[in-house]
């Protein structure tokens, strides 16, 4: 058997395997003694069957699964031992075979990754974006915590200031759900003072533009979609179940005992203190986050590198299940092409950073995450026996070990983009970090 490439350029090659009848006739001849043993052909007993017969009915078939077996193993020890990084899997190349000759040539095309560099130094526009707990959001939290340890009272006929509970509706748009709203927070006032006089059982109709001064308040109330609630203008039915006022809880000792345990908060500022710290931890997620997606849209437009293409749209055609049309195999490789960039630019990046994940890191990942979900539950002070004994479920189950090792490995990456990416720090609150990843 011998083996030879033709690079076609830096991005395309092929391999040429050449396979002699004596590479494969003795798994052949094997092969085809075991159907001589056990074929059932009508007219002759069992392991009778002259082979001759067995040879004209099994043997082309048999060669063919002895010769695809020999391809697939050899074409896989080349590229491990060439150490070829190719993209997709290699495409046969379909010719015609003369099974009768004594020796066969097959041909497969590949696609190699491209060589380039990943510049995390250099000039980019990226932002990572602190968001702090600004005194609006403490003091709205503070009076949303007042309302909601407050009393409630149930009242007849709305009034500026009440609560009203019902179903906002609008059947063309398929908009029907329930909510709790405060009316006199609309930044349209006209459609605030329709609900003035209403009462239960009625239906006040208003208009969606301009409702709230943050379309993000119409996304919640209506449950529509991002792109669906920018600039919508529609009539909406609401229909109230509910009107309640409420007396606001007092700020006092009692209150922060309630919220933060006996004797841990004694006066308003450090209720604020405590909100503040609570809101910027998840906070600091969410800017992680877009942190992680900026960098990542940075590195897949200034780090330039040609792919494949034609390879690649020519094997996304045979991948799947059903073949692609040439068309469908385009519109494939233009929706895909972002995201392969990323997967070469980041494994780059752990490359030639040394980023790897060991056994250890993992299960020590594992274990604080479950030590934070049974505190949710109140199990403050596991074992570490019964820590461990959940660990070792976790990690038993294949997709669960997968999901866990990119969480850890994407916290790496994120530490490394911070140490290494320059990026500019910007304060914000958390309203304007929505509109600043919104573009709103």
């Amino acid at each position: 058997m011998n083996i030879t490439r033709n690079n076609v350029d830096a991005l395309n090659a092929v391999v040429t395997i050449e396979v002699a009848k004596a590479d494969f006739a003795p798994q052949v001849e094997k092969a085809l003694k075991n159907y001589q043993k056990n074929a059932n052909i009508p007219g002759f007993r069992k392991g009778a069957v002259p082979m001759s017969l067995v040879k004209k009915q099994y043997e082309k078939g048999v060669m063919l699964d002895e010769v695809n077996r020999l391809l697939q193993e050899n074409l896989n020890k080349y590229l491990q031992e060439e150490k070829l990084d190719i993209l997709g899997n290699p495409i046969p190349v379909t010719s015609d075979v003369n099974w009768d000759a004594d020796s066969f040539s097959f041909d497969f095309e590949l696609g190699l990754a491209p060589e380039f560099n990943v510049d995390l130094a250099a000039k980019n526009d990226v932002t990572f974006f602190k968001i702090v707990a600004d005194d609006k959001m403490l003091n709205e939290q503070v009076e949303r915590i007042q309302k909601q340890y407050g009393k409630l009272k149930s009242e007849e006929t709305y009034k500026a200031g009440f609560d009203v509970t019902g179903t906002f509706t609008n059947e063309a748009e398929e908009i029907n759900n329930t909510v709790t709203i405060n009316p006199s927070e609309f930044a349209d006032k006209k459609a605030a003072k329709k609900f003035e006089g209403a009462k239960v059982g009625d239906v006040v109709t208003i208009n969606t533009k301009g409702l709230f001064n943050d379309d993000h308040q119409l996304m919640d109330v209506l449950k529509v979609n991002h792109d669906k609630v920018h600039g919508l203008d529609i009539d909406v039915d609401f229909t109230i179940s509910e009107i309640t006022s409420s007396e606001p809880a007092e700020l006092n000792q009692e209150l922060f005992d309630k919220l933060f345990g006996e004797g841990n908060v004694t006066s308003v500022e450090q209720v604020k203190e405590k909100i503040k710290e609570d809101a910027e931890k998840q906070f600091a997620q969410q800017a992680d986050q877009k942190y992680l997606n900026d960098v990542t849209t940075s590195l897949v437009e200034n780090t330039k590198f040609d792919l494949p293409a034609a390879f690649l749209k020519k094997w996304i055609q045979t991948v799947g299940e059903t073949p692609l049309t040439p068309e469908q195999a385009e519109e494939e490789f233009a929706r895909s092409e972002k995201g392969l960039r990323y997967q070469l630019i980041e494994g780059k990046v752990m490359s030639e950073n040394n980023l790897q994940l060991t056994f250890d890191e993992l299960k020590a990942y594992t274990s604080e995450l479950i030590k934070k979900q049974m505190a949710q539950f109140g199990q403050l002070n596991p074992t570490d026996a019964d820590v461990d004994g959940i660990v070792a479920r976790v990690m038993s189950n294949q997709e669960e070990v997968k999901r866990l090792s990119e969480q850890v490995m994407g916290e790496k990456m994120l530490n490394l983009y911070k140490e290494k990416v320059k990026t500019k720090t910007k304060e914000v609150s958390y309203e304007q970090f929505i509109k600043e990843t919104y573009g709103e």
